[in-house]
């Protein structure tokens, strides 16, 4: 390792080394804020872009594809170029693309221009992680993962709701705008935090090809296909079988290399820490409900009660708000009960939240989820602050990147397997569902043929009627099937919880230093 992460600071940090971290917050802040905030504007860029929904899907998916490649990449990168020339050059990376992506002129230069955003932006989170670890003592170490819990859990909370509104009042072309002013103060930060360092060009004499090869390739090619998979009937579609097969090969390959290297790209051996194992497993765990949430709620919105992307935005803003308020409170919070002990109440408020998000009816809509949205808001801070803690409490300095990439890298793909799960687990229920309900739905059924008799004075005709029924039904199996959603975005939840609470409990006293 290089000598960014060699020492583990013990003295007070300085004010330089305080802006540095929190500069890399703000860029890791909109490198996830940017996941999100496409996702209320896609008919808009579509429209704009002359793309097919299909096709459209691709602007968040080159986005996620880049970002998860370049995140195993960083902590290299920071070794080779010293994370001062890293960070400066991703940072105005991250902006050139980001006035292109407002600039694209058809479909294929906005995907070209996202991979560019998510390149850059994926180095962003893992440095926030490691500046955190590398630049704070651990009697400050709680207030940093404070600051990373924000961008962690607040940028996707906020994302739909800043897409929403600027897509609706500005246009679609201000949610990349809006990365130049924020950005701009980012860098001139990084410039005066970060120390000058010169690069370790000798080490591309020794750095492990065959680890970046493997993994850049498994990673993209198991992203592809957890985003593609389900809009082409995964295992019917040749293409995605193919990527399965090199995604499955290529990580395969990768673990053998870095488990037989004496200086891999990441140090696998840190999952056999009880605390860093378990905590990734929570991580994974943590990846499938927030993004989860994010996922099911806005499309339970959309397609069942006819929501608008603003309308979306401020029903998904009661679980973001709340966030900026308790998550500083909770450093303070561990002065008295260990982060263990929070960690494990928050998944455990998070996962109530997701089950009472499992009891909706016709009649359930954005005031509902009021409630549920701040229990979720309770949660999610208590597990952000607290998880990283419990993961690197028992791990060496030198570990930091490997620790860095491999817990992001976790939570994202928690968040991706998610979605493709539960995107296939919507429509294979509600075809359970809708034929369930349809062998009830007979004329001979005293309460069917009052319900068509209303609705056919209602419409007009009998035909209406009948049609008019089987949408009732249609909606009812989709409800049916949102329910068994959250209930299983609930139960990964309820596992990542059980994780925790297997891990060993933090060295005596440094909770309360962390919290200091």
């Amino acid at each position: 390792m290089a000598g960014d992460q060699l020492l583990r600071p013990v003295g007070e940090p300085s004010r330089r080394d305080w802006i540095a971290v929190m500069s890399v917050m703000l860029g890791a802040f909109m490198a996830v804020l940017d996941i999100q905030i496409t996702n209320a504007s896609l008919k808009d860029i579509q429209g704009a872009l002359s793309a097919t929904l299909e096709e459209g899907s691709w602007i968040s998916t080159s986005y996620l594809v880049a970002e998860i490649i370049m995140i195993p990449l960083t902590a290299w990168l920071v070794q080779l170029l010293s994370a001062r020339r890293l960070a400066v050059w991703v940072s105005l990376g991250f902006l050139a693309s980001s006035l292109l992506c407002s600039m694209a002129w058809n479909l294929e230069s906005m995907i070209v221009f996202r991979a560019m955003q998510g390149f850059t932006g994926g180095a962003l989170i893992p440095l926030a992680f490691t500046l955190t670890l590398i630049k704070l003592p651990e009697h400050h170490r709680a207030k940093g993962m404070a600051m990373f819990a924000m961008t962690a859990t607040f940028a996707p909370s906020i994302g739909p709701t800043l897409g929403g509104w600027l897509t609706e009042h500005l246009g679609w072309q201000y949610i990349f705008y809006i990365n130049v002013p924020p950005g701009l103060l980012m860098i001139a930060g990084l410039l005066y935090g970060l120390e000058k360092k010169a690069p370790h060009w000798e080490l591309l004499k020794s750095t492990d090809y065959a680890g970046i090869l493997t993994l850049g390739v498994g990673l993209g090619c198991l992203q592809v296909f957890l985003e593609e998979g389900h809009r082409q009937d995964w295992l019917e579609s040749t293409e995605i079988v193919v990527l399965a097969v090199i995604a499955l090969l290529s990580l395969i390959t990768f673990v053998i290399v870095q488990v037989s290297r004496p200086n891999p790209l990441i140090n696998l051996r840190i999952l056999r820490n009880r605390n860093f194992g378990l905590s990734s497993i929570a991580s994974l765990g943590m990846g499938v409900g927030l993004y989860g949430s994010i996922y099911l709620l806005p499309l339970y919105l959309a397609q069942v009660q006819n929501y608008n992307a603003l309308q979306i935005g401020e029903v998904i803003m009661w679980m973001g708000l709340p966030q900026l308020v308790l998550i500083p409170l909770v450093p303070q919070l561990m002065k008295v009960i260990s982060p263990k002990i929070l960690c494990t109440l928050g998944f455990g408020l998070f996962g109530l939240a997701s089950f009472s998000s499992g009891v909706l009816n016709p009649d359930f809509a954005g005031a509902q989820f009021n409630q549920i949205q701040i229990i979720r808001a309770l949660g999610q801070p208590l597990i952000m602050v607290t998880i990283s803690l419990i993961a690197t409490a028992y791990l060496q300095p030198q570990d930091a990147g490997s620790a860095s990439s491999l817990f992001n890298i976790l939570r994202n793909l928690g968040g991706a397997i998610g979605i493709a799960l539960l995107a296939t687990l919507l429509d294979a229920r509600t075809k359970v569902y809708f034929d369930y309900l349809r062998e009830a739905v007979v004329p001979g059924n005293p309460q069917v043929a009052e319900r068509l008799g209303q609705l056919s004075e209602r419409l007009g005709s009998d035909t209406a009627a009948l049609g008019r029924m089987s949408e009732i039904v249609h909606q009812q199996a989709l409800i049916m099937a949102y329910n068994d959603a959250f209930h299983w975005v609930g139960l990964g939840l309820g596992i990542a919880m059980v994780a925790v609470l297997l891990t060993r409990a933090l060295p005596k006293g440094v909770g309360v230093v962390a919290a200091h």
